[in-house]
Formats: C-alpha cells, structure tokens, sequence
C-alpha cells in the first residue's frame, strides 16, 4: 500500500491541499468542523506526517549530522545518548554517518552534508582524516559544524574534547609508581591529535623519570586485522613491557586474550592501563584500570554548542572550546 500524504488526504475530502495543510497545524483559518473531518480521516487512513517536507519549506531540515568513525567503542555509544538528549529537546533528528574508520568514507559523507539535508555536522573524525577541505566547504555553505574527542586541527571550529595530553602523563605516571621500567604505549593512528597529545603526555612523564627517549615503546596498530598479532609479538619480544597503556578500547581485549594464551599474569608480569568507557572493566579478569572519558558529557555539551551556531547566527561558533576532564579509575590491572 502506497504512503498516505496530504494529496490524498485532500482527493478523500474533496479539499484543497492547502486546506488540508492548515488544518492539520491548526490553523485558524479552517473551521473546527473542517479540523475534525481532516483529523478524522488522517486518522482512518494512518496518515503520518512527513518532518522533512515540511521542514524544506521552512529552509531547515530540522536534522543534525553526527559523524563517528565506529560504534562498536562504548565511548561512541554513550556520546550519542548525550547529543539524542540535547537534540531531542530542540524537536530535531539525528542521522547517524559511519565512517568505518576510513577518510574515504567520511569525504563522501560530509559531500551529502553539504546538500542540505542537515542543518548542523557533529564529528569525530576517522583515523585516517588528514585534511580539512571537507570541514571547510561546509562552513563555506553556512553549516556550522563542532569535533568532539576526535578533532582535525588547523582549521576554524568549534571543538569539545578531553584534557589527552594530561591523561597521557597520568597513565604513564601511574606505571611509573607501581614499579614499571618499560612501558609501552599502543596506538592506533600515527597522525590522530587527540592520540598524538596522550602519547606526548606519556612520553613527558618518561621522560622526567629519567627514561631516554629512545627506550620509550611507541607501538602502531593501524590495521584492526592484524592488531592482536602485533600485541602479541610485542609480549613475545626481548623488549616485552612491564606496563602497557592501550589508547583506545577495542585495544583491551586483544591484550587480555594475548596475555591469557601466554601465559601472562596481569598484573604481576604486566600491568595494563586503557583508555575507555567499558561497563565490563569492573568484571574483568583482573579488573581494568581506565582513563574513562566522560563520553555523555562530552556530546552533550557539543550538541548543546552546535545548536547555539544553528540558532543563532551571530554566535561566532569557530571560537568555541571546551575541555572536559578525564577520570583514572584504578583497578586491579595496575
């Protein structure tokens, strides 16, 4: 069965599509007998109103983009919940974009951005984003956009993220205290900011205990495939750590299944450190100390700016930046 409009509506009732239009906002040109027959027969027919028609002729869509590069990440999930939160009060709808972690992806995405399908871009850029071309012909087209946790620096944005560099420097100290010698640091991007600024905190808290840059272990695995492979050669090596710092969650479990097939104790033999959102920490075995970032908070609050660029139009949106805390949580892992 075809979809019930306002055309049909109107061939129903014998009215105009103008009267219908009217009278179902309201209007107070159409009389409440006119009113009741429209709802009466929108109601029969189930006739479900179309947001998005009728927002073009408003000039908005009353939709905002969010781009993510994964869902899978807990840290994503939670983020989206905050930016539903905010948009859910502003009567908008969220469309959800997934980059699978890939610029290509993302290119075209933002290209559709530009259309005017959304009125607003909320994103987190992939790991393999290195341009800003993208971001800067939609601002050129009047779309505000806001980064949150994963930016793309040089450029003019509004962006909300978590104090990485800090964070960095706490994994790292953490380490340090618990009587480690050879921490290594595993990463996923060689060129994500927000990955770059935890790896400079790790390395300057190395660095002031006194360990040379050269025995600082920065390890890359950029291919989701083989990441397990890598983590478990890096335990196998003469240069096996003695603390680890995973710098993303989807890190967690391959280390924790690398060390249970060889046989490493955490935390006697090696003591883990990640970055994430995990409701399972608690429940590992042994418990996962984290970094977790305050993901609700952080879409909230750039959910909450990007409507302000929406709203207003003299609210200079590029200025904008906010930094919300991280927390440690020690468990058992350290």
């Amino acid at each position: 069965m075809s979809k019930v409009n306002i055309k049909v509506l109107a061939d129903q009732l014998h009215l105009s599509v103008s009267t219908i239009s009217k009278a179902l906002r309201d209007s107070h040109e159409i009389s409440d007998e006119t009113k009741k027959k429209v709802q009466e027969m929108a109601t029969r027919l189930n006739y479900v109103p179309n947001p998005y028609a009728s927002s073009l002729r408003r000039k908005k869509s009353k939709t905002i983009a969010v781009v993510l590069p994964e869902v899978a990440d807990n840290f994503f999930s939670l983020a989206i919940n905050g930016i539903q939160s905010v948009a859910e009060t502003k009567g908008y709808h969220v469309l959800i974009y997934l980059s699978h972690d890939k610029y290509a992806n993302e290119k075209t995405i933002l290209e559709d951005c530009q259309s005017g399908r959304v009125d607003g871009v909320l994103i987190s850029i992939s790991s393999e984003t290195n341009s800003a071309d993208n971001i800067n012909k939609l601002q050129e087209n009047n779309i505000p956009v806001v980064f949150f946790d994963r930016e793309q620096e040089g450029i003019e944005a509004a962006r909300v993220t978590t104090n990485d560099f800090e964070c960095g420097f706490m994994a790292a100290n953490l380490l340090l205290k618990k009587g480690c010698h050879k921490p290594a640091f595993v990463s996923i991007s060689e060129s994500l900011p927000l990955l770059l600024n935890r790896i400079k905190g790790f390395k300057a808290a190395l660095s002031k205990a006194g360990i040379p840059e050269q025995d600082m272990q920065i390890i890359y695995c950029t291919d989701n495939d083989s990441m397990y492979s890598q983590i478990k050669l890096l335990l196998q090596s003469d240069q096996r750590p003695d603390g680890l710092i995973a710098s993303v969650e989807k890190i967690v479990t391959p280390v924790y299944l690398a060390c249970h097939e060889l046989h490493i104790n955490i935390p006697n033999d090696i003591k883990v450190i990640a970055f994430a959102t995990l409701d399972t920490a608690p429940i590992l075995n042994p418990p996962l100390t984290t970094i977790t970032q305050p993901a609700f908070e952080i879409g909230k609050a750039a959910a909450t700016l990007l409507f302000k660029g929406i709203e207003k139009s003299t609210f200079d949106l590029s200025k904008e930046r906010l930094i919300i805390p991280s927390v440690l949580i020690e468990r058992a892992s350290t």
